[in-house]
């Protein structure tokens, strides 16, 4: 209750805030953050592919570009030191879905939270695209969503063919990824914590903290 009050109190102060549909292509810098090769992981996930819609509709229109941003609060629960993963989705610059979720298990590392966070994030990359192309929008070359993480370790296992990981729940997530990065689903690569708007959904900033994430999207 005493969060909900602090939802209403905020939209009091706040009236007109309002959510812009920007179709234009955010200023990222694809060849520089993302250098996966997917058909590398090929030989280790073989007869991985993209799950397309049954009887899907002809593209139409102007091709569109998906954006991600993922990240988790380690045992950020007081009670139960469960962690909370968040991720943003982006159609070109429009905004279409958010999500602040608790993990399910209580997980003893940064890296086994934020390899949640991300098999969490790619389970709704693969929805949007398959309700993206249900709709008859074509994504642009058929190209992967592009994934932005602030964990060098989760992007560099990821990212390394040859890396292994044991532990078995988090080796579910970790393969789990990987077979979708060899499917086309995604790419992960790695951006500073100060420039990862999925903060937001899974720490408590300040006023001007936040305002400063979200203005990189802000036009």
């Amino acid at each position: 209750m005493t969060r909900l009050i602090c939802i209403y109190a905020f939209l009091d102060k706040n009236p007109k805030l309002t959510l812009y549909m920007d179709p234009s292509e955010p200023d990222i810098i694809y060849d520089a953050l993302f250098t996966i090769d997917a058909s590398t992981f090929k030989e280790y996930y073989r007869g991985a592919e993209e799950e397309m819609p049954h009887r899907m509709p002809r593209p139409r229109g102007v091709a569109v570009r998906t954006i991600a941003y993922v990240d988790s609060s380690h045992g950020a629960n007081k009670v139960t030191r469960r962690s909370h993963s968040g991720h943003l989705f982006f159609v070109n610059k429009a905004q279409v879905k958010w999500l602040s979720r608790r993990q399910q298990t209580v997980e003893t590392s940064v890296f086994s939270s934020e390899f949640i966070a991300l098999k969490q994030c790619i389970e709704d990359v693969k929805h949007l695209r398959f309700k993206l192309r249900m709709f008859g929008l074509p994504i642009i070359k058929d190209e992967a969503t592009h994934i932005l993480c602030d964990n060098k370790s989760v992007v560099t296992n990821t990212s390394n063919v040859e890396s292994s990981l044991n532990k078995k729940h988090s080796s579910i997530a970790y393969h789990f990824s990987r077979w979708n990065i060899a499917a086309g689903v995604c790419q992960i690569a790695w951006i500073p914590t100060d420039n990862n708007i999925a903060d937001a959904m899974t720490k408590r900033l300040s006023v001007i903290l936040r305002e400063r994430l979200f203005s990189q999207w802000t036009y």
